[in-house]
């Protein structure tokens, strides 16, 4: 959500509010001997231990990008971890991630490549999105569901790697059988190897005859859906609530744009000089393929190439920053000008935030408020990054106490009952902060109306001194709808799905706001 106001009698002129849509060390006790000889031979003498067991440990025969993979994938079920490798660490992000197939796996592979690292990203990443066909088709060619339900973690995550290279990848079948059952007998056992053999090849022979164990979309609604969701690998409820509201088509068209490869997008850091013309310069010299964004002056489409990107220091040298267009509209949407304060009311991780303080251009102040110290930390260096820490006051809070917080967690049915109505007393707080004559943007990265369009109808029921204010003079006649809110569709526009509402405060306390 965002909230904006102009400046006048109250403290605050804009306010914004956004909501987003989841090592030890050691030291030896010191020596009572000093000398310089005598510590380096100690550390000569640890080295040399360290890489002898390294040499000892590493397996050449074992692919790294799927031991890696395998590894990650644990993690991320173990909540560990993420589905990614993008870090501007470059070879240190590598290491990492070979230190933690050792403690997992018990040894190491070969170094991983940049081709790797991608790979990495790629099967992780693939495997996460499409975990529900997967896991169907596993159970499908198991002789027994006890057999699926039992699995061992480590199994199951070789399994589903080898089922995504060879139904998704399209990667040589018996490339991958060979590779992932050598896996499996390292890492596990012959016995293991053994099975992921006889399933793998099970499926290449499916595949190949083009008879797949699918479920089909037939019967009632609720069948129809549970079968939409094995093969669009989606929630259940999910696929029910999107085919109610827009349709089984377009259901289906909104679940491929959320499996397809990821889509970045770049917004060159204006706060430090830079023009849209120098950030595509610099991409032109990566070779990161690119282009315009058609509806954002300031931004840059990147489809692949992002890792090359933040190993070139681009994003750490504040040239630009990663983020989607859908946010840069609602910016828009809040309009800041100079000489205004803004208060993004739930401000981590801060990419608004630091978008909001760019466009006062050095006249104003935006108040960051949010509730997780961590991530405000990291808003607080990044926007020194783009010379905007001046424009930007951090205040580690729970709105709340000023009149709520980030809304994070895994959605189900049952929580986005609970979030409508955190919502509701979010927007009702923030509404307190605004002075009369003041601006509120709503704002969320849903396309769900039961989130957007109904929140702000219960709201106005509520708080009639507030009225709809057009977005029209803000953002691209595409993005308007006929009641003059915000609203980015990933089908349509090629972005994230959001929605933004734009309200104003009545002068007159005693009288009900009117449209703009």
């Amino acid at each position: 959500m965002a909230i904006s106001l102009p400046s006048s009698s109250s403290p605050f002129s804009t306010l914004s509010l956004s909501r987003k849509p989841l090592p030890f060390s050691c030291s030896l006790p010191k020596s009572p001997i000093k000398t310089k000889k005598f510590n380096a031979r100690i550390i000569a003498y640890k080295a040399g231990l360290k890489s002898k067991q390294r040499i000892q440990k590493i397996n050449e025969e074992v692919s790294p990008h799927r031991a890696v993979s395998a590894v990650r994938l644990l993690r991320i079920e173990q909540g560990g971890a993420f589905a990614d490798l993008l870090s501007d660490k470059g070879r240190g992000a590598a290491e990492n991630e070979m230190a933690y197939v050792e403690r997992t796996l018990g040894f190491r592979t070969r170094d991983l490549e940049d081709r790797d690292l991608r790979l990495v990203t790629d099967i992780v990443g693939g495997a996460v999105r499409w975990r529900r066909l997967l896991d169907h088709l596993i159970l499908s060619l198991c002789h027994e569901e006890r057999t699926f339900r039992e699995m061992e973690p480590l199994l199951l995550q070789i399994l589903r790697i080898g089922f995504f290279e060879i139904v998704k990848l399209a990667m040589p079948p018996y490339a991958v059988v060979d590779e992932n059952v050598r896996l499996a007998k390292v890492a596990l056992r012959p016995g293991a190897g053994n099975m992921v053999n006889g399933i793998l090849r099970k499926l290449v022979l499916l595949k190949e005859t083009n008879s797949l164990p699918l479920p089909k979309i037939e019967g009632d609604a609720r069948a129809q859906a549970r079968a939409l969701a094995v093969i669009h690998s989606h929630p259940v409820w999910m696929v029910r609530r999107w085919t109610n509201f827009l349709g089984q088509e377009e259901a289906i068209k909104l679940m491929n744009w959320n499996n397809g490869d990821p889509r970045f997008c770049l917004r060159v850091n204006t706060s430090r000089g830079y023009t849209r013309t120098d950030l595509v310069e610099k991409l032109e010299m990566l070779k990161v393929p690119h282009e315009p964004s058609p509806c954002m002056d300031d931004f840059v489409r990147v489809q692949t190439g992002l890792q090359t990107v933040i190993q070139a220091g681009l994003l750490r040298e504040g040239v630009c920053s990663v983020q989607d267009e859908s946010a840069g509209l609602v910016v828009s949407v809040v309009d800041p000008q100079p000489g205004e304060t803004i208060i993004d009311c739930c401000a981590a991780p801060g990419g608004k935030t630091l978008y909001m303080a760019s466009r006062l251009r050095g006249q104003g102040m935006v108040v960051a408020i949010d509730v997780n110290k961590g991530r405000l930390r990291i808003l607080k260096e990044t926007s020194k990054l783009h010379n905007l820490d001046g424009a930007i006051t951090a205040i580690h809070s729970d709105l709340r106490l000023y009149s709520r917080a980030d809304l994070r967690w895994n959605r189900s049915l049952e929580d986005l009952e609970q979030l409508m109505d955190l919502q509701d007393e979010l927007l009702h707080a923030a509404s307190g902060l605004v002075k009369p004559g003041g601006i509120l943007v709503y704002s969320t990265c849903s396309i769900d109306p039961e989130e957007n369009e109904e929140r702000i109808v219960t709201f106005l029921r509520r708080h009639p001194e507030f009225a709809i204010d057009p977005v029209d003079r803000y953002v691209p006649p595409d993005f308007t709808t006929k009641e003059g809110f915000y609203r980015s569709s990933p089908v349509k526009h090629s972005i994230d799905g959001s929605f933004a509402a734009r309200l104003v405060r009545s002068l007159n306390p005693e009288k009900p706001a009117t449209k703009k």
